[in-house]
């Protein structure tokens, strides 16, 4: 990949594919993005251009991640760990228990690293924290682990 500073513009990012395909990405200023695929016999000539949002970047991103398997996916490291979101409901079992209750850490070997409810974030819960239906969980752990956080927590 090669990088050409666009003064005034942004920057643009230039990539020929393992199948000889070449296409830009103009990094605009204002945060947009540009997507340009050339045409195969001519790779000066423009076949398709397309022009994206801030937004729509950011969800073009996410949905090339090769480790993009949930939009609740937060994270994935050379580790073999992942971070998720996993929201509570309020029918959940465990709407009003404690975090201790769950037996979550000692099943699955996955942790609660913060919860989030409403406009606020909880670092860090004790097992005495009070669950409460709509708080969303960030668990850290392998995989498999989370998804068994997760069923647990899912729990009617």
């Amino acid at each position: 990949m090669s990088t050409t500073p666009l003064p005034g513009i942004g920057v643009q990012y230039d990539l020929t594919t393992r199948e000889h395909q070449h296409l830009s990405v103009i990094a605009h200023l204002d945060g947009t993005r540009t997507v340009n695929v050339y045409r195969s016999d001519d790779p000066d000539a423009c076949a398709q251009s397309l022009h994206l949002t801030s937004g729509e970047a950011d969800t073009l991103v996410d949905a090339l991640m090769p480790a993009h398997h949930s939009p609740n996916l937060l994270s994935t490291t050379g580790l073999g760990l992942v971070a998720e979101r996993v929201e509570l409901s309020s029918g959940a079992y465990w709407n009003g228990r404690t975090l201790g209750e769950t037996q979550m850490r000692t099943e699955t070997g996955a942790s609660v690293v913060a919860v989030l409810r409403r406009a606020e974030a909880i670092p860090s819960p004790t097992p005495a924290f009070r669950l409460a239906g709509g708080d969303t969980l960030i668990v850290i752990g392998t995989r498999e682990g989370v998804e068994a956080a997760a069923a647990i927590l899912g729990r009617e």
